[in-house]
């Protein structure tokens, strides 16, 4: 098998579009309906999916997190380490809430967690080396 898609089921799909298509700068083609992706450089599909919209496709209902959700993270990978700190502040800036300020660890990344409005964590992490 070969992993294909890694999709957020949301409560507010305008909100969490204008979230990563705004903010997060990915190029989702939004067309107002329960559905939207973007296929990333890697070739994994990046997908939002009304949690409705799921629910009626399955006939099943499902428990969701509240608040901050250590279910899982999103990572967004930046060259270098100032860029981790760039993107955190343009992020506080926009209101975003921080989870874990731009620190350097010691094995050797810098990284921040900062969370989506509805409470999926995002990493915004940098290996120094500017690729």
């Amino acid at each position: 098998m070969k992993q294909g898609a890694i999709a957020l089921c949301v409560d507010d799909m305008e909100k969490m579009v204008r979230f990563y298509r705004d903010l997060m700068r990915m190029e989702l083609d939004y067309d107002g309906g329960g559905f939207t992706g973007v296929r990333t450089a890697g070739g994994i599909y990046f997908n939002l999916c009304e949690r409705e919209l799921l629910e009626s496709q399955l006939s099943r209902k499902f428990d969701y997190p509240g608040g901050l959700n250590g279910k899982m993270e999103i990572t967004f990978n930046v060259p270098h380490f100032a860029d981790v700190d760039l993107e955190y502040d343009r992020l506080m800036e926009a209101g975003v809430q921080s989870v874990y300020p731009p620190t350097t660890e010691p094995y050797g990344l810098r990284i921040c967690y900062i969370a989506d409005p509805e409470g999926n964590l995002i990493e915004i992490c940098s290996d120094g080396k500017g690729e």
